[in-house]
């Protein structure tokens, strides 16, 4: 097994963001490049842990080229290569920790929302509609139960906090006050298109996609598709086999350390607790099996 990343340092290169998961280096000398590493850093309830998931960046890196590829034509992505040896010279010395878990990626402005779209009633929108059946907005039926699908896809935006804090579900409405109606609803259009492409494929391959969180940037006036996409990270993966209503479901992402830190006298906020190694692994175990039925690898 690999040596986990947690953290990357590059001394040629800029670091422009650490996020949750990945790290953001800026190119001299390649102003409208970035490079983009994704290590072995999982979160969960916005906080990240201390343990990595090994080899997990690499498995993010592998799904979200495969679903780029998947995806292209219904929107611009960010991606330029994945290939090490055409990244720029000042990067290519740094070879042996990239390969496999980077990607040489335009320069835009990201949004300042998180593009989610829901496809099954779960997590945070099973928890509020549990209180009422009316969820950023959208009044769905009365007496649905956990897990159930949807009557269509839902565009369900929420705010990006800052690392450590909690993102927080907003209406359409919201999202219009902040875009503008015309940009929001060009936004939720590209979005429940990129969902229903995948969900679709998905199916074919065993698997059901509850919902996904995808992130769009804008460069010279044209919504760009980057960050990850469709990955355990930022999915709900559910085996179709063992998927039944009424409950909570098996997964093939991060519910199930979810799940494991739910047990624990931890209020959701830093700093996290210590996480096992059975958890690791069989997190491990679950990304890999996401990966591999996906894209058949």
């Amino acid at each position: 097994m690999t040596t986990p990343v947690l953290l990357t340092d590059f001394p040629n290169l800029v670091l422009k963001h650490r996020g949750k998961v990945r790290d953001m280096y800026e190119i001299p000398g390649h102003a409208d490049k970035l490079l983009m590493v994704a290590t072995d850093r999982i979160s969960a309830y916005d906080v990240v842990m201390n343990e990595a998931i090994p080899g997990k960046g690499a498995v993010l890196t592998q799904l979200s080229l495969f679903w780029f590829q998947l995806l292209d034509g219904i929107v611009e992505n960010h991606l330029l290569t994945a290939v090490v040896e055409e990244y720029p010279e000042i990067c290519r010395v740094y070879a042996d920790q990239l390969s496999g878990r980077s990607m040489l990626v335009k320069k835009t402005q990201p949004l300042s929302i998180e593009c989610i779209v829901r496809g099954y009633l779960s997590g945070s929108f099973w928890s509020a509609y549990k209180k009422d059946p009316i969820v950023c907005g959208f009044q769905l039926p009365k007496g649905m139960k956990e897990s159930d699908k949807l009557p269509q896809p839902l565009f369900t935006p929420s705010t990006k906090a800052a690392l450590g804090s909690h993102d927080e579900n907003i209406s359409l409405a919201q999202t219009e006050a902040l875009l503008g109606t015309h940009k929001a609803n060009k936004i939720s259009h590209i979005c429940v298109a990129l969902y229903k492409k995948a969900a679709d494929y998905a199916l074919t391959k065993g698997i059901i996609i509850a919902d996904t969180k995808f992130e769009l940037g804008e460069k010279d006036g044209n919504l760009i598709l980057i960050d990850e996409v469709l990955t355990p990270d930022s999915s709900r993966f559910w085996p179709v086999d063992k998927y039944t209503s009424g409950k909570s479901q098996p997964s093939f992402d991060k519910q199930y350390l979810r799940d494991y830190l739910s047990t624990l006298d931890w209020d959701k906020n830093p700093p996290p607790p210590t996480l096992p190694e059975e958890i690791v692994n069989k997190t491990r175990i679950r990304y890999e099996e996401a990966v591999e039925k996906i894209t058949g690898i």
